[in-house]
């Protein structure tokens, strides 16, 4: 029976379909909508009814048949705009999706008696409480938050930003759509206006013609700060202070910033030779631009609201005048915000920092901004501090008047090159002239605009210690990521905090950054989960030893490949001790876009980090028993035989993953300012983890996020299993993230490219890692005792089943778009290919 609190979403979804078809049969005629009808009838066939993913529903189907050869006859000229209507029905889609969760927010909070929504601060603050948690403990700690939200650019955000904002003007219509008072008339006019939006972003040409350059990056960054968070920051505080009031008693104090955030575009320089100096400068100055320009809107509406004829004595005398005094001293903010703002853009016209930084200082408006609030409390008017002026005071303790603190991130072998050839004084080469030049400018760039320097394959203590020789300004982070590293971070971190010298320059506080991609892409992701949960408790017992306070900073991807998944469930499976009101993330490449593109996601994306980190702090999980770990360990290394044993031993592998999945073809595209592989080596080990994971995601095997599993779980004891998915956290978020992957993965579709594509020699491997998916399937299922893949979740089980008759038809023309390419490639097929990566890409939702 249907879900009554689908209906709305079913509705959008089937509205938007609707003007879509309209569209096609405006511009480009009827034949083509004809087409797109039947492709998607036989793909809703040969899914069945319910759209099932489950082998036993797909095998020997003929309607699948059907599709691959009436989508394999299309010529090149047809097949684009039938794979282009799929992909714009599938991004539709999303946005429906989206605006539903911002809808079903809503509707928790409209009714004064409901029941608050599971992880909200309401909910869990009081569940807290219920435990045994005391006011003023829950207090303390969510008072002390320190979370940072770090904001990455890879690869995998695939949708210009063109196309980026006109699904944002979707969104917002559907919500107007959503008032109930609209008049038939104002009803008709938002359908007309949605109308218009659809036929633009069909009318807009998807493909990027050029690679964007990491500026450009930057910009897009800055974008969603732009577009929501810069919003969504105060009705957020807001609603914690909120949350607070109720459950203890006392309000959020106004120096509290709980989240804040970071970036590495425009500082990641591991592998990326397009990231200068000049350009990691130019990214700190666009986003005090930014800053500037957001305030000087917010400024100039304050003053307007503070139009008091009279203020404190301390104000009066501030302002220089009596009349008006508030709107004296914001005049006075406004003004050096715009003198910054034209300062700042001719900065970015030149080519070398300037002699003088001449921008504002966060410290000098946060005391104007004070006086005004003390002077309000003062002459009896705190109930007009409370609005405005506060969610400026929140914004800048959150944002300063950077917006984000930018991290610079460079390889530990460049850093050795470059410290033994000044320790020789030997010529530098042209690579130690760059990382020179970018110490250089670090010692430039206002320490506000500046966050961590992280060390890329950080294996020793003097890894770190030589990153100390060459700058002072920025904390250090080593990154461990390999294995290996992994395996000896506790001890790596024992011998550097007994180093005296370091020890001085630190104040007792060490961030360490652990990498789930090549850990994950080395040993698979099975093995990658244990081996970081270890690291992480070696790492804390280290600074604990130390009496250091730890900030574990996670570099996690989209997908679950690379350390993906819900926010919740991750930061919960933690190793205890571990999180401890601290808390350092990475957001990357389309996941920008999916947790903070809508304010009122923003708004949950903000509350699920906050509840959940509040809730590990306050109750850790279940420390693991000594049979679980022996278990564990077992299964691992099993998991992690299995997996090396096909990527890195099998001697055709290489082979068949370059020619049944679109890696090279990707690598050529221009989704990125990075270069897929680190050097000229053409290996897997040289491959980046994001197109490595992203190449299987567009073939739907997903193999990175599974291989391995079936070697680990068949011979484990069903008891011990069941045990451990009942009690241990981290083991279970592991096995169903596992299993979320493998209800997207789809064998018959990757047969399909093993068919066109691979040549018939190496289709054996493609036929074994198949089996291998099935078996998985089934091992899983055992140990959830699910009968059905998702089946206690049913919201992401019905998303996935209303998505794949649309994903399939882009996959078979993407396979054969794919075979023409390789064949005779020329311009038209290539921009073809770049739709169906597009269209997968929105269909599958986290690529990289």
């Amino acid at each position: 029976m249907p879900d009554s609190t689908e209906a709305p979403l079913r509705d959008d979804i089937h509205l938007l379909g609707d003007l879509l078809g309209e569209t096609l049969r405006a511009q480009e005629g009827n034949d083509l909508f004809e087409l797109v009808e039947r492709v998607r009838a036989v793909a809703k066939r040969a899914r069945g009814a319910g759209g099932s993913s489950e082998p036993a529903a797909r095998a020997e189907n003929s309607s699948f048949e059907e599709l691959a050869k009436l989508l394999g006859t299309l010529s090149t000229e047809t097949a684009l705009p039938t794979a282009r209507a799929f992909a714009h029905f599938l991004n539709l889609a999303n946005i429906a999706e989206q605006h539903h969760r911002v809808r079903r927010r809503r509707e928790y909070q409209r009714e004064a008696d409901a029941p608050p929504q599971a992880g909200s601060c309401h909910e869990v603050f009081g569940r807290l409480i219920e435990g045994g948690v005391s006011s003023d403990q829950l207090f303390e700690v969510v008072t002390s938050l320190r979370i940072e939200l770090v904001l990455t650019a890879h690869p995998t955000e695939v949708v210009r930003r063109t196309l980026l904002q006109n699904q944002r003007r979707i969104a917002d219509l559907l919500a107007r759509r959503d008032a109930v008072d609209l008049t038939v008339p104002e009803r008709r006019a938002i359908v007309d206006d949605l109308r218009r939006e659809i036929t633009t972003a069909w009318e807009t040409d998807e493909v990027r013609h050029q690679r964007p350059t990491v500026l450009d990056e930057v910009k897009g960054g800055l974008l969603v700060f732009e577009q929501t968070l810069f919003h969504a920051l105060p009705q957020y505080l807001r609603a914690l202070d909120d949350a607070l009031l109720a459950h203890t008693g006392r309000t959020l104090p106004l120096e509290a910033a709980p989240i804040c955030f970071g970036s590495w575009i425009g500082g990641d320089r591991d592998g990326n030779p397009n990231v200068t100096a000049d350009v990691t400068r130019k990214a700190c100055l666009l986003s005090r631009w930014m800053a500037a320009d957001l305030y000087v809107g917010e400024i100039d509406q304050l003053r307007a609201e503070l139009s008091m004829a009279r203020g404190s004595a301390e104000l009066e005398a501030l302002a220089g005048c009596r009349d008006e005094p508030y709107r004296a001293v914001l005049r006075k903010v406004r003004d050096d915000l715009i003198e910054t703002r034209a300062w700042l853009e001719k900065e970015l016209q030149a080519d070398r920092p300037a002699a003088e930084d001449r921008g504002a200082r966060a410290e000098d408006v946060r005391a104007r901004l004070l006086a005004c609030w003390t002077s309000l409390h003062a002459t009896g008017n705190a109930l007009i501090a409370r609005g405005r002026l506060l969610d400026v005071i929140r914004r800048l303790n959150c944002f300063g008047l950077t917006l984000v603190r930018l991290d610079i991130r460079q390889d530990s072998a460049r850093h050795r090159s470059l410290v033994d050839a000044l320790d020789r004084a030997a010529p530098l080469d042209e690579e130690q002239q760059a990382d020179l030049d970018t110490f250089h400018t670090i010692d430039s760039i206002d320490s506000h605009s500046l966050g961590a320097y992280v060390i890329t394959m950080a294996g020793t203590p003097e890894d770190v210690l030589n990153v100390a020789r060459l700058q002072n300004k920025m904390r250090i982070v080593p990154l461990f990521e390999t294995i290996e590293d992994l395996q000896r971070a506790g001890e790596t971190m024992r011998r550097l905090l007994s180093n005296q010298s370091y020890r001085a320059l630190i104040d007792d506080r060490q961030e360490v950054m652990i990498g789930y991609s090549d850990s994950a892409k080395e040993a698979g992701r099975f093995t990658a989960a244990w081996e970081l949960y270890k690291a992480q408790e070696q790492i804390v017992a280290a600074c604990a030893e130390a009496g250091v306070e730890l900030t574990l900073f996670h570099g996690r991807g989209g997908s679950v490949g690379r350390g993906g998944g819900p926010t919740y469930l991750a930061i919960s499976s933690q190793p205890p001790g571990s999180v401890d009101g601290r808390l350092r993330v990475t957001v990357q490449g389309e996941m920008i876009q999916a947790e903070f593109g809508l304010i009122g996601i923003a708004l949950r994306t903000l509350e699920i980090y906050t509840t959940a980190t509040l809730e590990a702090t306050l109750v850790p999980a279940t420390e693991p028993r000594a049979e679980w770990r022996a278990l564990m360990e077992q299964m691992s290394s099993a998991a992690s035989r299995g997996y090396r044993k096909v990527v890195y031993e099998t001697p055709q592998f290489l082979d068949y993953f370059r020619a049944a999945t679109p890696e090279v073809e990707l690598g050529e595209l221009n989704i990125g300012s990075r270069p897929a592989r680190r050097g000229a080596a053409r290996g897997i080990e040289s491959l980046r983890a994001i197109p490595w994971q992203f190449a299987w995601t567009q073939n739907r095997l997903l193999l990175p996020s599974w291989l391995g599993v079936d070697d680990a779980l068949h011979a484990a004891p069903g008891a011990l299993l069941a045990e451990m998915m009942r009690e241990w956290p981290f083991f279970r978020s592991t096995i169903e993230l596992i299993e979320m992957v493998l209800a997207k993965a789809e064998a018959p579709i990757a047969g399909y490219y093993d068919r066109l594509l691979v040549p018939e020699e190496l289709r054996p491997i493609g036929q074994e890692l198949q089996a291998r998916l099935a078996r998985t399937i089934e091992l899983v299922r055992r140990v959830t005792g699910h009968q059905r893949l998702l089946e206690n979740n049913r919201v992401l089980r019905r998303s996935i089943d209303v998505r794949n008759p649309y994903v399939d038809p882009i996959n078979l023309v993407q396979a054969e778009i794919l075979r023409r390419l390789r064949a005779a490639g020329d311009e038209v097929l290539r921009d073809a290919f770049v739709v169906t990566v597009n269209g997968i890409a929105a269909g599958m939702r986290n690529t990289g």
